[in-house]
């Protein structure tokens, strides 16, 4: 994890704030932290939980990943997996169960690289690396699904791949 630099986030949150004109109190009323508080938090005497740099992040309209990175919270590779899910989980153009099986072939492919989800992000590695062997098959790569286990969603590509089915882009 990368080392706690809170006066490079206070000076961050404040460059933020002040792009956001707001004052240290009007932050303060959005983020029900108090006002002496967020001031010891942007003149690095205080460090914050993630519960109230993630309050502060929403106030400010800004990530809260990146304000875990910068307060040591989270690592950056951390980060950038967790701005990719949120991408995929804020798509109005696929319904969730296309969010899901996508998130978790994404799971998969990281895994198969040798890198582990980050904690608390990935879906039932059951479900994951059953969906990942029915990828494989549909493939046409040979890989069955381990016995015992079922193939996981039957996931089609190509313009036929939602024949029948209504296409109603908002669903």
């Amino acid at each position: 994890m990368a080392s706690l630099n809170v006066g490079n986030l206070g000076e961050y949150l404040r460059e933020q704030r002040r792009a956001a004109q707001l004052s240290l109190r009007q932050l303060a009323d959005a983020t029900g932290v108090s006002n002496p508080y967020l001031s010891q938090i942007e003149r690095g005497l205080r460090k914050p939980s993630a519960d109230v740099l993630q309050q502060v992040a929403k106030a400010l309209r800004i990530s809260a990943e990146t304000l875990y990175v910068r307060a040591g919270i989270l690592d950056e590779r951390e980060r950038e997996e967790l701005e990719t899910r949120a991408v995929i989980l804020a798509d109005p153009s696929i319904n969730e169960r296309q969010k899901s099986v996508l998130l978790q072939i994404y799971d998969s492919f990281r895994r198969e690289n040798g890198y582990a989800p980050a904690p608390g992000t990935e879906a039932d590695a059951e479900v994951a690396s059953d969906t990942k062997a029915g990828a494989d098959a549909e493939a046409g790569s040979g890989a069955e699904a381990a016995p015992g286990t079922h193939a996981g969603p039957h996931v089609q590509a190509g313009p036929d791949a939602d024949a029948g089915k209504d296409h109603d882009p908002h669903s």
